[in-house]
């Protein structure tokens, strides 16, 4: 699914990516660990193509992002966090959303808002939702379009211990439907639980550990 190879990111005079080499298999679900800052993000924010790499390259499906392709062609993600229009609802939000690529319609984003915990008829402004709701609909919009490949920076921040659970559960029922996803996350327990693979990033250096 995901094939990165010597990929550099080079800011300034820091090395934030150092040649990171590794296939991630379809099908799996990716853990990857290490602290704040030591690349993680920009690891994935590459493999997105938000972010193109110094030197390297990196293929998904086959294609190279930034020459065959500005993104992959089927994704959901969450990095850092997720911005929404402050004055629209939930709902709406979805809606504009999907309306740049104009696969799914009402029904499914609907679906995807009931799957995440949030009722789709709310009104309120996404200004005056709570962390953990916005983490949320953040993750109702990473599915909504049933992408092959997830990308998840850090997916259950704002959460309860009930709210984590139930994100765990969705995550464990998108693997078993073959989802690829890619987890990055401070928490042993969501690694232990979730993940096939993990690797550790420290440095700018990714190295698998498991």
């Amino acid at each position: 699914m995901i094939d990165v190879q010597k990929v550099q990111k080079i800011y300034g005079k820091e090395k934030v990516l150092k040649e990171v080499t590794h296939q991630f298999a379809d099908g799996k679900v990716h853990g990857i660990v290490g602290n704040n800052g030591s690349g993680k993000t920009v690891l994935f924010k590459c493999i997105c193509g938000f972010v193109k790499p110094t030197s390297g390259r990196i293929l998904v499906n086959g294609d190279e992002i930034g020459k065959d392709c500005d993104f992959p062609k089927s994704i959901g993600i969450i990095i850092e966090t997720p911005g929404f229009l402050p004055y629209q609802s939930g709902f709406r939000n979805l809606q504009i959303l999907a309306s740049l690529n104009r696969r799914i319609g009402k029904r499914e984003i609907r679906r995807a808002l009931e799957t995440v915990g949030l009722d789709p008829e709310l009104k309120k402004p996404v200004g005056k939702y709570s962390l953990g709701m916005r983490q949320r609909l953040g993750l109702a919009q990473a599915i909504m379009e049933d992408p092959a490949l997830l990308i998840l920076d850090e997916p259950f921040n704002g959460l309860d211990k009930n709210g984590v659970a139930h994100i765990r559960n969705i995550l464990l029922d998108l693997k078993n439907s073959g989802k690829t996803i890619l987890l990055a996350s401070h928490h042993q327990e969501d690694i232990d639980v979730l993940c096939d693979t993990v690797c550790e990033m420290d440095g700018g250096v990714l190295r698998e550990v498991r």
